[in-house]
């Protein structure tokens, strides 16, 4: 019965252990590290037309300069800018992504970079809802007969 009660807890611990993602992104002790506060930025619920813009910042905690050769997002709508200069060690840096506020509903979207940390792509993530604006309200009602001012109170 023990067994029983053990093999599922087993399987969860792996299961959250795998699901886990260091904001660290390196293979190897020596050369550029790149850390990160997030790898994924959360919109949550915004109206059409908000603020399009958000930033990743993230830090070379490696030894050895850090390049961004190319930064991808995962469609047109998410259009990344980066620092294309070398950012030395212990200096900081931004990816700044801006995604079409413009499109009502639910979206998760990628950005990948390429750098020269690994062979691996480096993934960050958004997300987030948009909303349609909500209506505007009709303007005041139209009095047709005048006011006192331009003679049609009489």
């Amino acid at each position: 019965m023990k067994r029983i009660l053990v093999l599922p807890l087993l399987l969860l611990t792996l299961a959250l252990g795998a699901q886990a993602q260091s904001p660290a992104v390196n293979e190897n002790a020596d050369g550029p590290l790149m850390t990160f506060e997030t790898l994924e930025m959360d919109y949550g619920t915004i109206v059409k037309g908000a603020d399009p813009y958000r930033v990743f910042t993230f830090t070379n905690t490696g030894n050895e300069p850090l390049l961004i050769t190319n930064a991808r997002g995962s469609c047109g709508c998410t259009v990344p800018t980066w620092p294309k200069q070398a950012i030395p060690p212990g200096e900081s840096g931004e990816i700044k992504v801006r995604y079409d506020t413009n499109r009502p509903g639910p979206f998760q979207k990628r950005v990948t970079l390429t750098t020269n940390v690994s062979d691996q792509p480096v993934a960050l993530t958004i997300k987030g809802k948009v909303e349609d604006k909500p209506a505007e309200p009709d303007g005041l009602p139209t009095n047709n007969g005048g006011s006192l001012l331009n003679g049609g109170g009489r």
